[in-house]
């Protein structure tokens, strides 16, 4: 269960240092959505890193990370509002 919060609470910050970080002008917008894609970043960081062995079964993502997995799905949201697949909220 502390594995969760821990993915939670560092998601979380994440997000917020990835939109930071990421160039464009098609950001999503918002706390919650930042939240989320943070939170999204942090599941996908512990995902990988559980695969190729850099974590255990029930160990979270680390700090840089969970950055980095935040700026992918920044990254993937981009591409999805450029091919116009998804709406920008922030339009």
């Amino acid at each position: 269960m502390s594995g969760l919060l821990w993915i939670l609470v560092v998601g979380f910050i994440a997000g917020i240092i990835a939109r930071i970080l990421s160039p464009g002008p098609n950001n999503p917008s918002g706390f919650l959505l930042t939240t989320v894609i943070g939170i999204a970043g942090a599941f996908l960081a512990t995902f990988i890193g559980q695969a190729v062995g850099w974590y255990g079964p029930n160990q979270g993502a680390g700090f840089i990370t969970a950055i980095v997995g935040a700026l992918i799905v920044l990254f993937i949201w981009n591409r999805l509002v450029v091919k116009r697949v998804i709406s920008d909220p922030g339009a």
